[in-house]
């Protein structure tokens, strides 16, 4: 059995697979805990170990039933008004960000994408937020710039994130507002992957066998929202993906200047 795995899913060292398994656990509890963060969380640390083309694949793959599991919260408490044109612009542009995908150089992209989450954590940090009487103009310009990220990176939700904390509501309405815009940021991105014959047999191997512990952390992310979390969720979301961009970028620099 052990041979077939890594047949189908290339030589993976034992640190890596702790390493996968630990990123698994933590992505999935910030979905379900502030509503986004996963994807970026699995990309960066999915690119140093398989390489961008599979890494963004499978934070696609991965994610689908924790979508699925924190739907209802989306629809219930949601801006309608919100997620339909930040959902649309952002079908639309995906396509443009997963060509990019393809064709650029692999440790390229992943400094690339860490630098769009290194800049974005900042931006949100330092409260920034467009105005209040922003128009669907300003949310399908937010939404396609959201949309090529995910395409090309699989982590357009920090946009998502600076538009929906900038509205007035409750943090569970914010949260609502996230949800919902990560998940069409997450449906739109499936069909190019798919175009572009990014879900190969070792993505789809390796998201079916993380689809449990990517759902079980989102369920126990929410579940602590739900109690005491909603106090906190956003500086812990900000904290950690700063973290992890730094770190990402560290080590995509240092490859990168290797090669």
């Amino acid at each position: 059995m052990p041979e077939v795995l890594a047949a189908l899913i290339g030589p993976v060292s034992g640190p890596a697979i702790v390493l996968v398994v630990g990123t698994m656990l933590v992505a999935g509890f910030m979905r379900g805990f502030v509503g986004f963060g996963a994807s970026m969380i699995i990309v960066l640390v999915f690119s140093q170990v398989l390489g961008p083309t599979v890494a963004v694949p499978t934070a696609a793959l991965s994610g689908l039933p924790a979508m699925i599991q924190l739907m209802p919260t989306a629809v219930r408490e949601s801006e309608r008004g919100f997620v339909l044109p930040f959902g649309i612009a952002s079908c639309i542009a995906a396509p443009f960000g997963t060509w990019a995908l393809v064709i650029v150089d692999g440790d390229v992209m992943k400094i690339v994408i860490a630098l769009a989450v290194i800049a974005m954590t900042i931006m949100l940090y330092r409260g920034w937020q467009p105005s209040q009487r922003s128009g669907s103009g300003t949310l399908l310009g937010i939404g396609a710039v959201a949309g090529l990220i995910q395409g090309s990176a699989g982590i357009g939700g920090p946009p998502a994130v600076a538009m929906a904390l900038a509205r007035s509501g409750k943090a569970q309405q914010q949260r609502a507002n996230v949800i919902g815009a990560v998940a069409a940021l997450s449906l739109c991105s499936l069909v190019p992957l798919w175009y572009y014959g990014l879900f190969t047999t070792q993505v789809l191997v390796i998201s079916l066998i993380l689809i449990p512990l990517y759902s079980g952390a989102t369920w126990f992310g929410a579940r602590f929202f739900q109690t005491r979390g909603h106090r906190h969720f956003r500086n812990a979301g900000l904290l950690l993906l700063a973290a992890t961009g730094i770190v990402t970028l560290m080590n995509a620099a240092r490859d990168y200047l290797a090669g």
